[in-house]
């Protein structure tokens, strides 16, 4: 199927925007662009979603993060989301404020949508720690902050995908096995390789391109780590290099049928499911890489994720 007109449409605004400017050659002229398109489709925040800021003191560091609560459920289950954009740009005040607050709307989950470190001034394992021990933090949190206490739920879109599957498998080792319920996984990344079908039949975009997928992954890892074949790569940075240690959450995964990410979602689904873990996997037809930060632009782009929200819902009420 075509990509869908609507998310065409949105691109033509983009390139209209921004075509004539010059291409990006640095991590913060990359951010400043991609705050600028996603004020392109910002709207307020649903009537139904409270939102509030959070600190998370960790060790050495504190971390931002935002809280986007259903306002009619007095003690939700908690979803911890960390952002896309290549671990280099994206933040969860701004370019991902409303896909979090409709994942809160849509499952009844509070979502909390953490600013963990960027690469390339922190990279690896920077991101990675950040993930993790956030996670860990709120987990300790969770009757504090009025959530449900005996349930906990990961999630992220594209690189923030990535941190969270890595960070689910860590907690799962250095704090207690099943302590994550559930993940929600949108679009992930998760192998450091450009040759499955997907990259070559999207290489180009649109909505991400292999180029510019590699340059993300250069600034996170570095090139010589880049190099290694993936047998060689540590599982914080290609999750599927070794066996789980114990059995993975149950999970749903979404995809983009015109995305060179979608294989990578579409293996790791596999992954999973080898090692033992309920997965749900759908693919978006008609969907390019980023249509979950753009559903206020495109009909399409929003049923998709309400579809995959009421999976999950459907899925973790049977926790």
């Amino acid at each position: 199927m075509a990509v869908d007109p609507q998310i065409l449409q949105f691109y033509q605004r983009v390139a209209e925007r921004f075509g004539a400017l010059p291409a990006p050659e640095d991590a913060a002229a990359r951010r400043a662009q991609f705050e600028a398109i996603a004020q392109l489709s910002d709207r307020p925040v649903p009537d139904g979603v409270e939102v509030s800021d959070l600190s998370l003191p960790l060790a050495g560091r504190t971390l931002d993060a935002v809280m986007f609560r259903p306002k009619r459920v007095a003690r939700p289950r908690l979803l911890v989301w960390f952002h896309g954009g290549g671990w280099v740009v994206g933040s969860a005040r701004t370019t991902h404020r409303m896909l979090a607050a409709l994942l809160a709307q849509d499952t009844g989950c509070a979502v909390v949508s953490v600013d963990y470190r960027l690469a390339p001034e922190h990279p690896f394992p920077a991101p990675a720690d950040d993930a993790r021990d956030a996670l860990a933090y709120l987990a300790e949190q969770r009757l504090r902050l009025g959530f449900d206490p005996g349930f906990l739920a990961v999630g992220g879109d594209s690189a923030g995908g990535h941190l969270a599957a890595q960070a689910a498998e860590a907690v799962h080792v250095m704090v207690r096995p099943g302590l994550v319920n559930a993940q929600f996984l949108v679009y992930p990344v998760t192998t450091p390789a450009f040759g499955s079908e997907s990259y070559n039949a999207f290489a180009q975009g649109p909505g991400l391109t292999r180029d510019e997928m590699r340059w993300y992954w250069t600034q996170f890892i570095g090139a010589q780590q880049l190099a290694k074949p993936l047998a060689e790569q540590d599982a914080r940075i290609f999750p599927m290099a070794q066996p789980p240690q114990h059995t993975p959450p149950d999970t749903v995964v979404i995809v983009a049928a015109h995305d060179v990410l979608r294989d990578d979602g579409l293996h790791y689904a596999d992954h999973l499911v080898q090692h033992g873990a309920q997965v749900i996997t759908i693919e978006a037809s008609g969907m390019t890489h980023g249509f979950a930060r753009i559903q206020p632009e495109a009909e399409r782009a929003r049923e998709w994720m309400r579809r995959a929200a009421h999976a999950f819902v459907g899925m973790i009420s049977e926790e």
